[in-house]
């Protein structure tokens, strides 16, 4: 069976190939390659321009330049051939050093450097470097920009809805007013925190050697200045040199990394579930499509179906992200294989959080603020006042302020406008207290929340 979006055992690769294409370039098996081959390369430069290294001398600017379009230019029929020669090797960056090797086999100067291809490298050197590179490009060109996206939309909704009074609920009963611009804001507030978690988040890397002692690179030249060498070439890849590893990098940026993500997808998670339950006390209503059905047997459904899509794709990205980050750091002593399948996986982690941040906008986009049902909702929850009242009572010295109150209000949804005044009227309190509070209704009764959602 042919592979197509409907064979495709993934959904990443079938039913959401298109949402996820962003990520194709960065985590696909080809995109895995072409950074082997980029790391490889970028390496054996490294050593040219090493003069303690005589027998590989400087590169000319014809052979660098074609290197370098070597590294720029990889397609997927170059990495099909790499596929080729790794169905002989049975070893994927094996396949690679050997493709470099035909690849330039017609340029004499490289083809006299071939020893030094993958020179004193283990696959590890060139893997823990690809897939940081990987992680930090498709941080910049998908992830980071998808984020941002969805910030900026939850912000102008912030501001356009600062004014627009709303009844909170806290345990799922009547409580303290607030504005719909105020509780968008307060997630803004923590994807701006959990988004600089994500972009300052190091992505660590090595080229060590077998163990992480620089032994073979030690013995061929021992007057090379190999770890300072490295350091150099770590940081050229503009990653973070770690000088202390096994025969892999341990991956606890990169776990810090996905724990970053997971943070965030958290706390979008909250939002959706959040917003579903607005649309189903119809706060919100939902811009209709002309021709979508939400039911297949009840016409009138109009389902929050994109909250609903994001909740589910960020739990299961989630479920990834947790294990990679409680799974990657471990290996028994110097090394295991067992990170090198998990890896293969980032990918799919990103891909369903990326699911995850566009279903979530989408959903934003269908929304319109309800302002009658908001209304009344807070008409007919006059005992929330029971707050403000008790506490200008305590500022004026009044005894059982509070068990007043609750005596009146606790547990009384019958509670309206007439029933307060009256028992304001009856307050010791001055005369501006007094008509200060006989002003306050539900809805003008929420304190500093329109301003903090204008200032997110």
């Amino acid at each position: 069976m042919s592979l197509s979006s409907l064979t495709a055992l993934s959904p990443l690769d079938g039913r959401y190939r298109s949402k996820a294409e962003p990520l194709v370039a960065w985590f696909s098996e080809a995109a895995l390659i072409r950074h082997r081959v980029l790391v490889e390369l970028a390496w054996l430069k490294a050593l040219a321009h090493e003069p303690a290294i005589p027998e590989l001398p400087p590169f000319s600017k014809r052979t660098l330049a074609e290197i370098d379009a070597c590294a720029a230019e990889f397609s997927a029929d170059d990495a099909a051939a790499v596929k080729q020669i790794e169905a002989r090797t049975n070893h994927d960056v094996k396949a690679v050093e050997y493709w470099i090797r035909e690849r330039f086999a017609a340029n004499p100067e490289v083809a006299k450097a071939s020893p030094f291809i993958h020179f004193a490298c283990t696959s590890e050197d060139i893997n823990n470097l690809a897939y940081s590179l990987m992680l930090a490009g498709s941080r910049k060109a998908a992830m980071l920009p998808a984020l941002d996206a969805l910030a900026a939309r939850l912000t102008e909704m912030a501001h356009r809805l600062a004014d627009l009074p709303m009844l909170s609920r806290t345990h799922g009963q009547p409580a303290t007013p607030t504005t719909l611009g105020k509780e968008i804001a307060n997630v803004v507030a923590r994807l701006q925190r959990a988004r600089g978690r994500i972009a300052t988040a190091e992505l660590p890397a090595k080229i060590n050697g077998a163990v992480g002692n620089y032994n073979a690179h030690v013995s061929a030249y021992p007057e090379v200045d190999w770890p300072a060498l490295a350091k150099r070439f770590v940081q050229s890849l503009g990653l973070a040199f770690n000088a202390y590893t096994t025969q892999i990098e341990p991956h606890d940026g990169i776990a810090e990394l996905c724990d970053a993500y997971a943070r965030a997808n958290t706390i979008l998670l909250d939002l959706d579930r959040d917003m579903w339950g607005y649309v189903s006390l119809n706060y919100f209503k939902q811009r209709l499509k002309p021709g979508e059905v939400g039911s297949s047997t009840m016409p009138h459904k109009v389902n929050p179906i994109d909250f609903e899509n994001s909740e589910g794709n960020l739990g299961l990205a989630n479920a990834l992200l947790n294990h990679l980050s409680v799974k990657l750091p471990v290996s028994r002593w110097q090394r295991d294989l067992t990170d090198s399948t998990v890896l293969r996986n980032l990918g799919t982690a990103l891909g369903h959080t990326l699911l995850g941040y566009e279903a979530c906008l989408k959903g934003l986009g269908k929304l319109e603020p309800n302002p009658g049902a908001l209304a009344a909702d807070l008409e007919a929850s006059w005992e929330v006042l029971a707050e403000p009242i008790q506490t200008v009572m305590r500022r004026h010295g009044i005894e059982g302020a509070y068990e007043r109150l609750k005596d009146l209000t606790r547990g009384q949804r019958g509670i309206d406008r007439e029933s307060l005044h009256a028992l304001i009227r009856e307050l010791p309190i001055p005369e501006a207290d007094r008509a200060r509070l006989l002003a306050l209704t539900p809805a003008g009764y929420v304190g500093l929340a329109a301003a903090l959602a204008r200032a997110i």
